[in-house]
């Protein structure tokens, strides 16, 4: 069986249809993951569901160890990854409660660590297109039988957060031609492609962000029950992309660091090459 990896974001901490579950604890060179991995299987696929901000939601966006999120679901042997995401709509057109199928990014963190790489090993990822085409056309396919409103193509642009934006910002990002706007999806986007894991958003929008002269106040609230609203609606698209998924994959991810690895690894620090083994051990027979 396949094993495709789910992250649930805020209001999402579990995911439902689920059989033969059990928790599996990961340790990763990255430090300890938001939670402990929940696998089962759903249908004929094996799913590895992990809560992005952790079970009782204790982390805020900053504070999140994407790398040892993403590192655990490779280690667990996770080839595809679906992410769900609440997010802010940057335009009229995508109302709270509909679902953005996002293919681009922008990048406005300051503090978030997004690759595995560096301290002794160089490495640059093509990143053109940071969604897999395969898994995003999987998405629109099932969301097609999914009775929920599902905008096809996005750029989401990610903020450093906690806080929500000021109304400049928010109109700033607007003037960039942006659609939506969250705190997560990125540096997790960087770092499955340097882990060779197909990776995609589905963004459920909760709110239009305080552009908006009748949404001008955003609050916890508000989002939360909005995904609630949407929770059965992502878990039943998550349960139909899964039952589409091949089980052999023919994109690009699966050889991201095919060309990417500039330090040659008889270079690589006996410890980095411990670190990241996991990573790149079938490319040390290859230079």
């Amino acid at each position: 069986m396949n094993r495709i990896g789910v992250i649930g974001g805020s209001g999402l901490y579990q995911m439902a249809g689920l059989e033969n579950v059990r928790e599996e604890k990961v340790e990763t060179p990255f430090g300890k993951p938001s939670s402990e991995y929940i696998l089962g299987t759903l249908g004929s696929q094996e799913l590895v569901f992990l809560p992005r901000h952790g079970k009782n939601h204790h982390l805020l966006p900053s504070e999140l160890p994407f790398r040892a999120n993403i590192y655990g679901f490779k280690k667990l042997g996770v080839e595809w990854i679906i992410s769900l995401s609440a997010v802010g709509s940057m335009k009229a057109a995508y109302a709270p409660r509909d679902f953005v199928l996002v293919d681009q990014f922008f990048d406005r963190t300051k503090n978030r660590p997004s690759t595995f790489y560096g301290n002794g090993v160089v490495v640059h990822i093509a990143f053109a297109h940071p969604i897999c085409p395969t898994l995003y056309g999987i998405l629109a396919r099932a969301g097609e039988s999914v009775d929920v409103r599902i905008h096809k193509g996005g750029t989401y642009v990610c903020m450093e957060g906690p806080a929500f934006s000021t109304l400049a910002e928010s109109n700033i990002y607007r003037s960039f031609g942006v659609d939506v706007i969250g705190m997560t999806n990125l540096p997790e986007a960087k770092l499955a492609r340097e882990a060779e894991i197909c990776y995609a958003t589905v963004a459920l929008v909760t709110d239009y962000d305080c552009w908006h002269p009748d949404h001008d106040h955003v609050t916890v609230d508000q989002v939360i029950d909005n995904l609630k609203a949407n929770s059965a609606h992502a878990q039943e698209l998550v349960k139909r992309a899964v039952a589409l998924i091949p089980e052999k994959r023919e994109c690009g991810c699966k050889d991201a660091l095919k060309h990417a690895l500039l330090t040659p690894v008889d270079a690589i620090p006996a410890a980095r090459r411990e670190e990241i083994g996991l990573l790149i051990r079938r490319y040390f027979d290859n230079q």
